[in-house]
């Protein structure tokens, strides 16, 4: 079970204890539930407040919801545990998923990777003049991602928190900045607070957020070539993770395992399953800068693997060659997803 799919099997199990008369007729059925990561110190790997929700509308405590909606889960495939904290948080710890799995996943879906089936197309957007030039970009990228989980707005500003404007002391930041890095600071902070500009964000190098994020989609595109010319491909497999192996009559050289950057794969594969989730969040909270927060996490990580990816003097290309260089194509392809929904291009190289 992904991420993803424990958000609507959680939807459905409201669904069925309300349709068995568990919980009243007329408690609130959400389409979706917002599924979070557990904070540091919490139980399990994801978490809830549903119960919370259901409780208004079925009139009884959040912790009996809690509990009805926990049982109604027990048999999930997927799901190894459900557990329930405090006055109703059902928290959730998920059976350990397949390397290979998930990265063919994230090749086979492409940009789409973390929509909802009933996703609806983005229309293209007018070039946003320099006038009020924040307040069309961050209803922009709320449309493009309310739209990547399916919520149409009928073109109506979404339900946003007020947009602090530019500062006047910033001038013309399209003009300073180019559109591209100027559109990555005035989402990068929540919509309430002035964005920061000045000459950190044209930096290049990966002291910029801005560039950090980019250089990594661009270093996964050179992963690729530098693969072709080796004469090997990506294919999604062993990535030095426990309950995989490679294909028949192919190891792993002696040390392979604990090549540079190896160590970054199981971060790596954490993220790219988090994805959805972090849509579906941004999506609900009308928080652009959360996707943002997260294209810094996985460009961090990609930046650390990238040096496993490709053999090293005589080494010949393996197996986990192969898979290691589907993670990174993985990556790169969320990565490239990502700026697109925050309306900004995602170079092939720099």
């Amino acid at each position: 079970m992904t991420p993803a799919d424990l958000s609507s099997t959680v939807a459905r199990a409201v669904r069925r204890a309300v349709e068995d008369g568990e919980l009243p007729a007329g408690a609130d059925v959400p389409e979706r539930v917002v599924i979070e990561r557990t904070r540091p110190g919490g139980v399990g790997d994801y978490a809830t407040p549903l119960a919370f929700q259901v409780a208004r509308t079925a009139g009884r405590p959040p912790a009996e919801v809690a509990r009805v909606i926990a049982a109604g889960l027990a048999a999930e495939p997927g799901l190894e545990r459900v557990e329930i904290t405090g006055a109703g948080f059902l928290n959730f710890t998920l059976a350990p998923r397949g390397a290979a799995g998930l990265v063919r996943e994230v090749l086979s879906r492409g940009p789409r990777y973390g929509y909802a089936d009933d996703a609806v197309e983005a229309e293209p957007f007018p070039r946003p003049p320099t006038a009020g030039f924040r307040q069309r970009a961050v209803h922009e990228a709320v449309v493009r991602i309310l739209r990547s989980q399916g919520r149409e707005d009928g073109g109506a500003p979404p339900a946003v928190a007020p947009v602090a404007p530019v500062a006047r002391r910033d001038g013309d930041v399209v003009a300073t900045y180019g559109r591209d890095a100027a559109t990555w600071a005035v989402l990068a902070v929540p919509a309430r607070e002035t964005p920061q500009f000045g000459p950190g964000l044209l930096v290049q190098d990966e002291s910029s957020e801005f560039f950090l994020v980019r250089y990594a989609h661009a270093r996964a595109e050179a992963l690729g070539r530098g693969a072709a010319r080796l004469g090997f491909h990506a294919e999604p497999g062993q990535v030095d993770a426990p309950g995989e192996a490679d294909a028949p009559g192919e190891a792993d050289a002696p040390g392979q395992v604990d090549a540079p950057g190896a160590a970054a794969a199981p971060a790596l594969l954490r993220l790219l399953a988090e994805y959805p989730l972090v849509l579906e969040a941004a999506a609900h909270r009308r928080a652009p800068e959360r996707l943002v927060r997260f294209l810094v996490a996985l460009a961090d990580e990609l930046l650390d693997f990238q040096h496993c990816v490709l053999p090293k003097g005589d080494e010949k290309p393996s197996a986990a060659h192969r898979a290691r260089l589907a993670l990174a194509e993985a990556a790169g392809t969320v990565l490239a997803g990502g700026l697109a929904l925050l309306g900004m291009d995602a170079p092939d190289c720099l």
